[in-house]
């Protein structure tokens, strides 16, 4: 980071703290659902719901938040998503049930979304383009640091403080990002004062979005799934009429429809995650249940993928800025298809340096797509519309980790059914796993072919931003 100014440095520490933080706790969650699901003897179908409705929570409100924090302050709401999901992340630690535990992950799901929506916006406001590439690869390997240390250092702490004590430990860093914000962020953002809030179109939104991954997400538990679906289906298309008429919309749908590079790279985000996110949670469930591990030697095993994205983002991101990101984000995505594929043939006696080497195939793609990814979003819009880019971005990273989570849960329902995930028929596990990766390496084909249709970032994002 030499060369950077001290606004500069001081704003990427700041962002790196939260990126960290959030990616922590989710990454470690993963490893103590197990555990978490036995001491309340809840069904893995329940306990599944403690990382589903986080993210519900976080894709529903990242656009609305993102859109107010344009017009009010992007610092304002940074810094109070901060605050809030400090609290609820000790208000879980001191959860007595698994419907308890859900409902406060939802509301640190909300909180989440406030900094998921300002934090991007916000670097990328203080770094000019030919540097920004390079600020965001920082914010994607701390993000991946937390990936990396999540389930190592939480499947430790899991084991001997019990699974309370990573809520404690991040309420912790919470307390620090809070301090870091208030003392270290100065100045503040509001590419939008002065506009109007589109309160309907946040309505058809939300009410949209809630309807479509819920029935989704609950496809194979309620017979009234996919009316819900189709019902979110007509409301998000109804949102985006809307939004096509107002002069203040909340989501720029002309943007899709101009703007290439923002289009299919939001698109391919999606995509991404949709194939990406449910791998840990089904690797940290086939170590604990299928070959036996604690969740400490579990989480040993599951360093080696977020290792690798923490080294190589900040060098994908430079390399973003030199070259074109589309040819990086795709190479990346073609490793991680890869490695899914990989994954299909694994089985209970596959021996560990084998999925090791697998998950740092798995990195190495992940590291390569994300930081070129985001540079070709963000350099593909404004600077007045950074928060909507950041929002749609989260909105789309979101919903893809729900259409993952769901696709697995419903797999989950078809060959275990309601039974604790310690309970679970090991043989039965594993063939449910593999039937999850060859789904998710069809999807993720699919966005190797969104990831190339963006076009030239280099070429066109002058233009594009004209237009935006």
């Amino acid at each position: 980071m030499v060369g950077d100014t001290s606004a500069e440095r001081t704003t990427l520490y700041t962002v790196m703290t939260t990126s960290f933080m959030t990616t922590f706790m989710g990454s470690s969650i993963n490893l103590a659902l197990p555990t978490m699901g036995q001491e309340f003897g809840s069904s893995a179908i329940l306990a599944s719901w403690a990382i589903t409705s986080y993210l519900l929570a976080s894709a529903i409100f990242l656009l609305p938040f993102g859109r107010l924090a344009d017009m009010h302050g992007r610092r304002r709401f940074y810094l109070l998503g901060t605050i809030l999901y400090t609290l609820f992340t000790l208000a879980t630690a001191r959860a007595h049930s698994m419907q308890m535990v859900i409902v406060f992950r939802l509301l640190q799901g909300l909180s989440s979304a406030m900094i998921f929506s300002t934090g991007m916006a916000i670097l990328s406001s203080v770094y000019p383009p030919h540097k920004r590439g390079r600020a965001l690869g920082y914010s994607v390997a701390v993000t991946y640091l937390g990936l990396t240390i999540g389930p190592f250092l939480g499947g430790m702490m899991n084991h001997y403080l019990g699974w309370r004590s990573i809520f404690y430990l991040t309420t912790l860093l919470g307390l620090g990002a809070i301090t870091g914000i208030q003392f270290w962020l100065r100045g503040e953002w509001a590419g939008a004062r002065g506009e109007k809030f589109d309160a309907v179109g946040s309505l058809f939104y939300m009410l949209g979005l809630l309807a479509f991954l819920y029935g989704l997400s609950s496809i194979s538990d309620s017979p009234w799934s996919p009316y819900l679906v189709v019902l979110g289906i007509i409301l998000l298309v109804g949102f985006a009429l809307w939004e096509l008429r107002i002069e203040y919309p909340i989501l720029q749908v002309r943007l899709f429809k101009h703007n290439t590079g923002f289009a299919f790279s939001n698109l391919a985000a999606m995509i991404n995650y949709s194939a990406t996110y449910a791998v840990t949670f089904l690797l940290s469930v086939y170590l604990q249940v299928v070959r036996g591990y604690d969740s400490q030697a579990a989480g040993l095993i599951l360093l080696a993928q977020p290792l690798v994205m923490t080294v190589l983002s900040p060098l994908a991101g430079t390399l973003s800025d030199r070259l074109e990101p589309r040819l990086v984000a795709s190479l990346g995505m073609g490793c991680s298809t890869l490695s899914l594929f990989f994954f299909i043939f694994i089985s209970s006696t596959t021996a560990p340096f084998l999925l090791v080497a697998n998950l740092l195939l798995a990195g190495l793609g992940f590291a390569l797509f994300a930081s070129p990814n985001n540079n070709a979003i963000m350099g593909s819009v404004p600077m007045r519309l950074y928060g909507i880019a950041s929002s749609t971005l989260g909105t789309m990273r979101l919903v893809g980790q729900a259409i993952s989570m769901s696709i697995v849960t419903l797999l989950i329902t078809l060959f275990i059914g309601r039974v604790p995930l310690t309970a679970a028929n090991p043989a039965t596990f594993l063939t449910c796993m593999k039937v999850s990766f060859a789904v998710f390496t069809v999807i993720c084909i699919l966005g190797v072919m969104a990831s190339l249709k963006r076009g030239s970032m280099h070429q066109n994002s002058i233009g594009e931003q004209g237009q935006g």
